[in-house]
């Protein structure tokens, strides 16, 4: 009986512990920001620059997320001449 008492005390004190710990690393858990676009040329920027310099893996990867970024500000470009001719063609009536 003592065993089976002593294995019940051990079970519940792991899962305590546990318990206490993922409690903590929900309360204290910070938001992961992996968006650098807002910091321009700064941080995000230059690493990404630099890492685009290099070759094998990691630099074509660079290239293309560095490519899709290009891409990504001539869309929206468009997208605001488009918005334009629209409001200078409904001002001409048509």
């Amino acid at each position: 009986m003592t065993r089976s008492v002593r294995r019940g005390v051990q079970v519940g004190a792991i899962l305590t512990i546990f318990g206490a710990g993922y409690l903590c690393g929900t309360v204290t858990e910070r938001r992961a920001i992996a968006d650098m676009a807002d910091m321009g040329s700064a941080v995000g920027g230059a690493a990404m620059k630099e890492a685009a310099g290099g070759s094998g893996m990691v630099g074509q990867a660079a290239k293309l997320g560095t490519a899709i970024g290009d891409m990504q500000g001539q869309v929206d470009g468009l997208q605001k001449n488009l918005e334009t001719l629209k409001a200078i063609k409904g001002a001409l009536g048509g």
